[in-house]
């Protein structure tokens, strides 16, 4: 496997005055041989110049939060950080690599949910390159395998964990964000790291079941929310119940029978749990 090595390149300003003094001299040099017919003089004069000559396609830029990625006939020779105007061997091949933190949206993906309901989701996922010689060596395309492997691991992610709660143990899609959010990021960052890549935060952007299944789905939900809120009304009024004949009977305002204390449970629990307000029934007459 192939790894960043980082390598210093001159900086390039100052090589600009060597070269310019350094060809001045040379070509002053082969003026002169070829005035006084020095054939030798004037052979080394020329090839000198032409290899300063050479030396000027050296200069190359680096922007901040860019890299140099520099080969030599095919070799991997290292990579240069340092930004600004800097200057390195005219036959390195350099490869801009760009260091900046990017956002890749995936598309709508249409999948399965762990219990095979369809639905659709996306993600955000915010990456950078941190390995620029794995970046560019062990991938062909790595912006290209950033996008494929991420919507690859989202695909993973969507048919491991239901879309909502039927337990109250379950991670689902939608109720816990937060945990999928980190099940995402470790899911994708262990395909692209072989990348030289870094996930640095990946969460659900979008997320809903297919169009054929929503309204019946919808349905469910309302469902679930009824018997719910149903169940907590049913414990609470239970409660209410059991306080008030307990209170009754520490404070000894009244004596029940079985018979009355079963009227008045029916009666109380009519109240707690109706829908809309009871309506009172006075009894003017006895209790019995």
């Amino acid at each position: 496997m192939i790894t960043e090595k980082e390598i210093k390149a001159p900086n390039g300003i100052m090589f600009i005055f060597v070269l310019l003094a350094l060809q001045i001299g040379t070509f002053t040099l082969l003026i002169n041989s070829i005035i006084n017919n020095n054939v030798t003089l004037a052979i080394i004069s020329l090839l000198v110049t032409l290899a300063i000559f050479i030396c000027w396609f050296g200069f190359f830029m680096v922007n901040p939060k860019e890299a140099r990625v520099m080969q030599l006939f095919g070799k991997y020779a290292g990579t240069v950080h340092d930004s600004g105007l800097r200057w390195a061997n005219p036959f390195y091949t350099k490869m801009r690599v760009s260091l900046r933190v990017r956002n890749f949206e995936s598309s709508k993906l249409k999948v399965n949910d762990k219990n095979g309901n369809p639905i659709e989701i996306a993600a955000v996922i915010v990456w950078e390159v941190t390995d620029t010689a794995e970046a560019v060596f062990q991938v062909d395309d790595y912006e290209d395998f950033v996008s494929i492997q991420s919507e690859s691991a989202l695909r993973n992610l969507a048919t491991s964990y239901a879309y909502d709660h039927h337990e109250d143990d379950d991670i689902s899609l939608r109720s816990d964000p937060t945990q999928i959010s980190a099940a995402l990021k470790i899911e994708v960052q262990d395909r692209l790291e072989k990348a030289g890549v870094t996930v640095i935060e990946s969460r659900i952007s979008h997320l809903a079941y297919a169009p054929e299944i929503a309204n019946a789905m919808l349905r469910r939900q309302q469902a679930m929310a009824i018997i719910a809120a149903r169940r907590t009304i049913v414990e609470g009024a239970v409660g209410m119940v059991e306080m008030a004949l307990t209170k009754l009977e520490e404070r000894q305002i009244v004596e029940l029978d079985a018979e009355r204390k079963a009227a008045m449970v029916s009666n109380l629990l009519v109240v707690l749990c109706s829908d809309e307000a009871a309506q009172p029934v006075v009894n003017t007459g006895s209790l019995y």
